[in-house]
C-alpha cells in the first residue's frame, strides 16, 4: 500500500470538508509512540463537527495527555464520501495526531453521548479493522471501552465493549490506564485482564462477565456475575469540580465546528428532580466552581485560543448559586475585549429574569428557555417548579435589551399529557412572539424545538410506556397547524428517531443481533436526517425476529428486573 500521506493527497480533494481528516491543529499534542507505554485512541461516535464540539473529548485529550507515559490521539466518524474512497484503497481508520490505525492502539475509547450513535461504533471498529463483538477479539486487538451517559444502560452494546466506566470520567480513567498498563507488564491473557479490571475499581462494568437469563414472555429472569466479578457496579463521581481538570488549550478545529467557542462547565449536578431528567439523576450531588475558578479559566483558554465567545455550561446554570454575580464580573471583564457571554438553554425560573442584560452584549443572538411543557396542571406530575410569568418576564426583558429571537424548547408524549397540554403549547409560543408588541414593535421571531419524550434509565418514568410513532406524527401535524406562523419556526424531532431511541435506551442485550443486521444493511450516522433510515432498521428487527414494542411502547411493571438493574446510579 502506499505511504497514507500519499494516499490522502489523493483522497482528501475528493470529499467534503477535508480539513476534518488531516490534524495537525493549533493545540493538539503529537508523541512519539514509541515513547510511552500506553496509547489510547479517543473515538468520538459522529462526525468531527460534533465531537469536536463535547467538552469532554477535550477534557480525556488533556489529562492523558498530561501523563508522559500516555499518548492519547483523537479520531472521529467518516462522512460517507471519505469512507467510501478509505475502502476503495484499503486504508483502515486512522487517528489525527500520528495517523497511525486505530486498530494498532492499545486502547480505543468511544464516547457514547446518544443511542442513534451505537451503529456508528460498528462502523469505526469496522473500518478500524477491529473485530466487532469483543467475544472475537485476541492478545493483539485494542481493549475496546466506553463511557458517557448512554453506559447506564449498557446492555445493548455490550457484546460489542470490552469495558464500560460509570460516571465522571476524571475519577475512571487513570485507574483504567494503570490497571490495564500493570497487567499486560504481567503478562496477563486478554481474559485474565479482564477479571482483573472487574474487580479493581468499582466503577469498571466488563459485561462479558455477567450472565442474563430470560423468562418465557422474554423479560429478563436473572443477572449472574461470573468469575468473582461484583454483584453491582457504583458510577464515580468527581467531588470538587474546582479540582476537576479544565482543557484552557483546547485543540482548535480548523473548520467550522458546531460550538467553535471556549466551553466551561461552571457546574455539574442539577438541584432539581423532574422525573423525566435523566441526566440531573446520573450527575448528582451539584457541585459548582467557584467563581474566582471559572474566571480563571475562562481568561487562560481566551488567551490560548482567542476564541469570541465564552459558554457557561451545566444542566442548569442559572442555579449556579452566585450566578447573577458570576454573569456581572464575567461580562464586565470580557465584554470589551469584545468577547460574548452566551448560556445554553435556560430553566425557568424567577432568577432568570434579569438575565438579558448581561448577555451577549456584542452580538444580539437568541435567548434560550427550556420550558418543556406549557401547563402548570402537566408540570406539577412531573415535578417541574416553573413559572410562566417569570419565562414572559425573561422574553420581554430580552426584547428590551435589543433581542429579536427567542428559542423554546418543548416535549410531548409525556406521561398524563392532555390535547390541553399541547393546544397550550402552541398558546406560549404565539404568547412568546407577541409580547415584543409591548414595545411597539412587531412580533418577534421564535423558533421552537419539539422532541418527543424518551423514557430514560435511572428516572421515576423508567417503567412508563412511550407514545407509539403514529401518535408522536399526529402530535405534531397539530402544533404544526395550531403554532405555524410566519414568525415562528417549528422544529421537530424525527418520529422514527425517536422511537428509535426509546427501544434502545431501555433495551437488552439482545439488542446487540439488531445492531449487527442493521449495521449489515447499511445503516450509518442515525443520528443525522440525511442518512436515517429507519426501512433498514425494520427489516433488521424483522430478520431477528425482535419486536421493538416491546422495549419502547411497553410499560414496565414494578418488580420486574430491568437490564441495568445491576448499575449504581446513586452516590450512597
Amino acid at each position: 500500500m502506499k505511504n497514507l500521506d500519499t494516499i490522502l493527497d489523493e483522497i482528501l480533494p475528493r470529499v467534503e470538508t477535508p480539513g476534518q481528516y488531516i490534524g495537525g491543529e493549533i493545540n493538539s499534542i503529537v508523541k512519539d509512540p514509541e515513547s510511552v507505554d500506553v496509547s489510547v485512541a479517543l473515538a468520538f461516535p459522529d462526525t468531527y463537527a460534533i465531537g469536536m464540539s463535547h467538552l469532554g473529548m477535550q477534557v480525556l485529550y488533556k489529562i492523558l495527555n498530561e501523563r508522559e507515559d500516555v499518548a492519547a490521539e483523537r479520531v472521529f466518524a467518516l462522512w460517507p464520501d471519505m469512507e467510501e474512497q478509505m475502502r476503495a484503497r484499503e486504508v483502515p481508520l486512522f487517528s489525527l495526531e500520528t495517523r497511525r490505525p486505530v486498530g494498532g492502539f492499545d486502547i480505543v475509547g468511544f464516547s457514547l453521548q446518544y443511542e442513534m450513535c451505537y451503529t456508528e461504533m460498528l462502523r469505526m471498529l469496522e473500518m478500524a479493522q477491529i473485530p466487532v463483538l469483543a467475544s472475537e477479539r485476541s492478545a493483539g486487538d485494542p481493549l475496546v471501552v466506553a463511557g458517557g451517559p448512554c453506559v447506564f444502560n449498557p446492555e445493548p452494546v455490550a457484546d460489542f465493549v470490552d469495558v464500560f466506566l460509570l460516571g465522571d470520567a476524571e475519577e475512571t480513567v487513570h485507574a483504567l490506564v494503570d490497571t490495564f498498563k500493570a497487567a499486560r507488564g504481567n503478562g496477563l491473557t486478554r481474559a485474565e485482564m479482564l477479571k482483573h479490571i472487574a474487580t479493581t475499581h468499582r466503577s469498571f462494568y466488563v459485561p462479558s462477565l455477567y450472565e442474563f437469563s430470560y423468562n418465557p414472555d422474554g423479560t429478563i429472569a436473572s443477572i449472574t456475575p461470573l468469575d468473582g466479578a461484583p454483584p453491582t457496579v457504583t458510577r464515580a463521581i468527581v467531588k470538587n469540580l474546582d479540582d476537576a481538570p479544565a482543557p484552557t488549550k483546547p485543540v482548535i478545529p480548523y473548520v467550522d465546528i458546531v460550538h467553535d467557542r471556549v466551553t466551561i462547565e461552571i457546574m455539574r449536578g442539577c438541584p432539581h428532580g423532574c422525573k423525566f431528567c435523566q441526566s440531573s439523576r446520573i450527575k448528582r450531588p451539584v457541585r459548582a466552581r467557584s467563581i474566582e475558578n471559572i474566571i480563571a479559566l475562562a481568561r487562560e483558554t481566551y488567551r490560548n485560543t482567542g476564541y469570541d465567545e465564552i459558554a457557561l455550561v451545566s444542566l442548569s446554570s442559572s442555579d449556579h448559586p452566585d450566578f447573577k454575580n458570576l454573569l456581572a464580573r464575567i461580562t464586565a471583564e470580557f465584554t470589551p475585549l469584545g468577547v460574548n457571554v452566551s448560556l445554553p438553554s435556560l430553566r425557568v425560573t424567577e432568577q432568570i429574569r434579569g438575565v438579558p442584560r448581561y448577555l451577549n452584549k456584542v452580538r444580539k443572538s437568541g435567548l434560550t428557555l427550556a420550558p418543556e411543557v406549557a401547563t402548570d396542571s402537566l408540570r406539577r406530575t412531573l415535578n417541574k417548579r416553573l413559572n410562566n410569568e417569570d419565562l414572559y418576564a425573561a422574553a420581554l426583558e430580552a426584547y428590551r435589551q435589543g433581542w429579536n429571537l427567542v428559542k423554546l424548547y418543548f416535549m410531548i408524549g409525556l406521561p398524563g399529557e392532555k390535547e390541553g397540554d399541547i393546544d397550550a403549547i402552541a398558546e406560549m409560543i404565539a404568547r412568546v412572539s407577541n409580547l415584543r408588541r409591548q414595545l411597539g414593535k412587531g412580533p418577534a421571531r421564535v423558533n421552537a424545538a419539539v422532541s418527543t419524550f424518551v423514557p430514560k434509565p435511572f428516572t421515576p418514568l423508567e417503567r412508563v410506556r412511550m407514545i407509539n410513532i403514529e401518535r408522536t406524527k399526529e402530535i405534531q401535524r397539530h402544533l404544526r397547524k395550531k403554532a405555524g406562523s410566519r414568525k415562528v419556526r417549528l422544529k421537530f424531532h424525527l418520529a422514527e428517531r425517536s422511537y428509535l431511541e426509546g427501544v434502545f435506551s431501555r433495551g437488552d442485550r439482545r439488542l446487540g443481533r439488531a445492531l449487527l443486521a442493521a449495521r449489515a444493511k447499511g445503516c450509518k450516522l442515525d443520528g443525522w436526517d440525511e442518512m436515517f433510515r429507519f426501512d433498514l432498521w425494520r427489516e433488521a428487527f424483522d430478520e431477528c425476529d425482535i419486536t421493538p414494542d416491546f422495549y419502547a411502547t411497553r410499560e414496565r411493571p414494578e418488580g420486574e428486573i430491568l437490564p441495568w438493574s445491576h448499575i449504581r446510579a446513586s452516590t450512597r
